[in-house]
């Protein structure tokens, strides 16, 4: 069967590869096009356009970058049809994504898969009109999402366990590298021990959150090392901006390690807020805001929920401190960071919260289950024709 995949950015491209890999093993004549990645192409297919070149953030670059966002949805739109392949699989990205759901629905007879759900819960309920009407399947990745579709809404999706849950598992059963080796190959210093920052994939949320973030972890240099985890495509050079003059390190392509082996992270939120806990290190989320307390009331007049992080939002409670808007100062971010260095007991106390957010999650393997509901339901539709 021939399927077709959009991703925007890195964990998409991550999440992708895999429910790739899933439906191999289910199908063997898979055939795959993709809007994606290097680990997407990494599996197999053909790429049509990397996530690198649809990845805008931000309402100036978005409106700088209109016409090549408006080429690439044209170009999609063309290539699907063009393909005719026997599912479309959106990814997360909403902003393009739903676009494309939208004419593939009013156009063609392909079905719609959602793959990983856009994060209506938290803004932009309204989009439930078009996923409703322009997806045919949601497949969920967290737990909470079940009753605000189903209950809340009216529409039935499968919730298939949580993808960074199995890959932080696997992760945790096949990691055997000593802390020595890790220390020396990444050429830290041996008598400090790490504060990890990871201050998200994009530019601008690098821009925003990792000068603070240094900042905060210098005030602990006497004991500690501040290291970056670097993010895919970008590169080391616009890290240096920010850490010249500081003894900050940096690790490509060792994220899951540099969190094991770090006493404490500094985060901004996103899926490394959820990664950082089933790892089982303490964090701090953070993510700076332009207009700082005009985004805090908005932020408490408009949002849907009342967190920012997943590892809150699926635990339901405040499991980590979140430092957004009016409270991200580095004065805080410090303070926080303090709660959870060795021998407090904020430490502990976290570490212990975290047993919770593991049950919450299953032991589902979501991309297997995904693959097999998608197989099964697109084989039924051809059965059906």
């Amino acid at each position: 069967m021939k399927y077709y995949l959009i991703v925007g950015e890195a964990s998409g491209d991550l999440h992708a590869s895999h429910l790739m890999r899933s439906l191999k093993r289910l199908d063997a004549e898979a055939e795959f096009r993709f809007f994606g990645g290097d680990m997407m192409s990494a599996v197999g297919g053909t790429q049509v356009k990397h996530y690198r070149e649809l990845a805008y953030m931000g309402f100036i670059p978005v409106l700088l970058h209109l016409r090549t966002i408006f080429n690439n949805m044209a170009l999609c739109k063309r290539d699907i049809v063009s393909w005719q392949p026997d599912v479309v699989i959106l990814v997360d990205y909403p902003g393009f994504n739903l676009g494309i759901a939208k004419f593939v629905h009013a156009n063609t007879s392909i079905p719609v898969y959602y793959y990983i759900s856009p994060k209506i819960w938290a803004w932009k309920e309204h989009r439930i009109k078009n996923i409703k009407r322009d997806v045919d399947e949601m497949f969920s990745i967290l737990p909470f999402e079940v009753p605000f579709y189903e209950k809340k809404h009216g529409y039935p999706i499968h919730y298939v366990g949580n993808p960074t849950a199995d890959e932080v598992n696997e992760f945790l059963k096949s990691y055997n590298e000593s802390v020595e080796h890790f220390y020396a190959e990444n050429s830290l210093m041996a008598d400090r021990s790490i504060i990890a920052l990871v201050p998200g994939s994009r530019r601008q949320e690098i821009k925003d959150n990792l000068p603070s973030m240094i900042e905060a972890a210098s005030r602990y240099a006497d004991k500690y090392q501040a290291v970056i985890a670097g993010a895919p495509g970008i590169p080391r050079d616009y890290y240096q901006q920010f850490t010249k003059g500081r003894n900050v390190g940096i690790v490509y392509d060792k994220t899951y390690p540099l969190l094991l082996r770090s006493e404490a992270v500094i985060v901004t939120s996103g899926t490394a807020t959820l990664e950082t806990a089933l790892i089982g290190t303490p964090q701090v989320v953070c993510y700076k805001t332009p207009i700082p307390k005009v985004i805090a009331f908005l932020r408490k007049h408009l949002l849907k929920v009342r967190y920012i992080s997943l590892v809150n939002l699926i635990a339901d409670r405040e499991v980590v401190k979140e430092l957004v808007a009016d409270t991200f100062t580095v004065d805080n971010i410090a303070k926080e960071l303090s709660k959870l260095l060795h021998g407090e007991p904020g430490r502990a106390k976290m570490i212990g919260d975290y047993a919770e957010l593991r049950l919450k999650l299953g032991q589902k393997n979501a991309p297997d289950n995904a693959a097999r509901i998608m197989t099964d339901l697109i084989r039924q539709k051809k059965n059906a024709d």
